[in-house]
């Protein structure tokens, strides 16, 4: 971001939200100041909104950071102890979720230092949550990335007798999994997760969580890779 559009975001701040904080004389003035700038460079607008946005976004997850790193049990891949932990939200019936599945696993396998998390995250279809609820069980009997593949990796209709099928296919037991289908505490995790994604703001799927930064869709394998890449950057000790 420009000194510029730091400035006048800044001043934005000062003369919307500080309001109440600053002397009616002094606020008209910066008021006047922004006024004059913008008109002078209408150009930097879209910058300073992007560093507010940019600024709200990383208070709203350091307020959520903890909760939406912390995987439900067996969901979870790549290094358990990385430097860096990338969140997906998906649903398994959208098909860029499916889209994005081959770049999360190439993710995985190109950077040892990368952890991900998946929350599921059951927003278009009843089979959506069914399916998210199969594989809560199945990370329960240590099979969520089988399930998980399978349902990505195979076509079909997303449907019960699918889900069904894809237990099967994942070497679930199925008389745990579906007990698990009616579990409390599965469609728990799933309220969790819904509430985390409206906390967020979050408004389709997929949608990443990788250091202070919030990615919509299906955005491809290099735009994760610098997003990784600057949350790396940004936990790096200096010095």
């Amino acid at each position: 971001m420009s000194a510029r559009a730091s400035a006048v975001a800044a001043l934005l701040l000062l003369a919307g939200c500080g309001g109440d904080r600053i002397a009616p004389t002094d606020k008209a003035a910066i008021e006047r100041i922004v006024h004059d700038y913008i008109l002078a460079h209408p150009e930097i607008i879209p910058e300073a909104m992007t560093a507010m946005q940019t600024r709200d976004v990383a208070r709203l997850l350091a307020h959520n950071r903890a909760e939406v790193e912390t995987p439900f049990s067996g969901a979870v891949a790549g290094n358990p102890r990385g430097d860096v932990t990338l969140v997906e939200f998906f649903d398994y019936a959208c098909p860029y979720c499916r889209a994005a599945h081959g770049d999360i696993k190439r993710l995985i396998a190109t950077d040892p230092g990368l952890r991900v998390v998946y929350r599921d995250f059951p927003v278009l279809t009843p089979e959506s949550g069914e399916a998210a609820l199969a594989a809560l069980a199945a990370a329960r009997q240590g099979h969520y990335a089988a399930f998980h593949d399978r349902v990505f990796e195979s076509a079909g209709r997303l449907d019960h007798e699918r889900v069904i099928a894809l237990v099967r296919a994942a070497g679930l037991d199925e008389r745990r999994a579906a007990a698990d289908l009616g579990s409390p505490a599965l469609k728990a995790e799933l309220k969790r997760n819904l509430d985390l994604g409206r906390a967020l703001g979050l408004t389709g799927t997929p949608s990443f969580v990788v250091g202070d930064r919030i990615l919509s869709g299906a955005v491809g394998y290099d735009k994760l890779v610098a997003a990784v890449a600057a949350a790396r950057h940004r936990s790096t000790p200096v010095g």
